[in-house]
């Protein structure tokens, strides 16, 4: 099964509730190498979802002491495929090593972003 950070709104039970049909269990962990900065989102229904127009996104600066908190969820290749549709076009989904070790799937700034 997938593994999915997430840093932002992905961690909020209503998103995880409106996008997956279920409340995720994960556990703490941290991306190194990134930062977190800010983008206005514009789609309807992920404001509706979230709640908000301004949301996080993960900016890679390849500085090993730049590090983002989150959390690592455990998701069906079904609910991954469920993120990627919540997630607006200014994010893509790479892959990457948390500092646990676990490799997992993370949304970060596309080149648009």
């Amino acid at each position: 099964m997938p593994l999915l950070f997430s840093y932002g709104t992905l961690q909020q039970e209503e998103v995880q509730i409106a996008n997956f049909g279920r409340a995720l269990t994960g556990n703490k962990d941290t991306l190194e190498c990134y930062v977190v900065g800010e983008i206005e989102i514009t789609d309807e229904r992920v404001i509706r979802e979230s709640g908000k127009a301004i949301h996080p996104i993960l900016r890679f600066t390849g500085n090993s002491m730049d590090a983002v908190d989150g959390t690592v969820f455990e998701i069906t290749d079904l609910e991954l495929a469920k993120a990627d549709d919540y997630e607006v076009e200014d994010y893509v989904r790479v892959a990457a090593n948390l500092k646990s070790g676990a490799e997992c799937w993370i949304y970060a700034a596309g080149s648009n972003a």
